[in-house]
């Protein structure tokens, strides 16, 4: 089965997962920006008035909704996944449903992008890491990203790029980097470990979201890009510039300080993986150009958030 040779520019169906959160919404109103007919799942009325402000048509429905999933991804020429819940115990059941609905309703040929993350790397302790290092659902803080990456890849009839992010910021958003925020605010001080010099890459949500229409204009069959600008920030950059923008203090914490007051989180904080995005630029042109992100939280969307 070959897959069809769209030119850049084409417009399309698209049916995407997740556009009321975070990154969703981005990549959705990039998307229809493009002039792309874009299809939203939501599952409440207030994801539904999010979604058609982007200026997307809602499909009511969960990711448990495995009929509607395989429905409306039936009648779309491409499938974005960006919904997730990290805090959900049964999110990996959940989306491994969801994934087998949405593949098999999409038609043979179309493109099919996955939302994965830079947290499936082991901790390198610095060494920067390309797609092809080995990576392990039994040691990866995030296992069922792994598993749900090899599910899509594994679909031979649909074009399918597995996009792992770096740590995503901008337009004040951001789960990280909102809790520091909300710590600084609320604490009066905003933790980083040890040294704090173990370095994190980044990407800008709005470069985010132009890698995903490029994955889907430029397809290319079974690939794994990470998306990650050239910048990287240690730790202790994001706490110092997070405590100057909520007035705290940045503080140093031991590792057993941080366990104890962050639980399993406080050792996330202590990886240092560098994404090399070169793949993404060669295969789909990506050309991140957003803020840094040291420049959004003191001068960018979180200081006017």
């Amino acid at each position: 089965m070959g897959v069809p040779d769209l030119t850049e520019g084409t417009i399309m169906r698209i049916f995407i997962t997740g556009a009321s959160g975070y990154v969703g919404a981005v990549v959705a109103e990039h998307l229809a920006g493009a002039g792309h007919e874009v299809v939203a799942l939501a599952r409440s009325d207030e994801a539904r008035r999010r979604v058609e402000a982007l200026g997307a048509k809602a499909v009511p429905g969960s990711l448990r909704d495995l009929e509607v999933l395989r429905g409306a991804a039936a009648a779309a020429e491409a499938v974005v996944h960006t919904a997730v819940d990290y805090a959900n115990p049964d999110m990996g059941e959940i989306e491994r449903d969801a994934l087998a609905a949405l593949l098999g309703g999409l038609p043979d040929g179309g493109a099919f992008v996955y939302t994965s993350t830079g947290l499936v790397y082991p901790d390198r302790k610095g060494a920067t890491v390309d797609e092809d290092h080995p990576v392990s659902p039994e040691t990866s803080p995030q296992p069922y990203k792994i598993l749900g990456e090899r599910q899509v890849l594994e679909a031979g009839h649909v074009a399918a790029t597995v996009i792992r992010a770096a740590l995503v910021y901008g337009r004040g958003g951001s789960g990280l980097l909102r809790g520091l925020i909300g710590a600084g605010r609320q604490n009066g001080m905003v933790p980083y470990i040890g040294e704090g010099a173990n370095e994190w890459s980044s990407v800008h949500v709005d470069d985010l979201a132009a890698l995903y229409a490029a994955a889907i204009e430029r397809r290319e069959p079974q690939v794994i890009v990470n998306a990650a600008s050239a910048e990287r920030t240690p730790m202790r950059r994001i706490a110092e510039a997070v405590a100057a923008l909520t007035g705290a203090r940045a503080v140093s914490l031991t590792p057993e300080q941080a366990v104890a007051a962050m639980g399993p989180a406080a050792g996330m904080l202590t990886r240092s993986s560098p994404l090399d995005a070169s793949r993404a630029r060669r295969l789909f042109g990506w050309n991140p150009a957003g803020p840094g992100l040291i420049e959004e939280l003191t001068t960018g969307s979180y200081a006017r958030s």
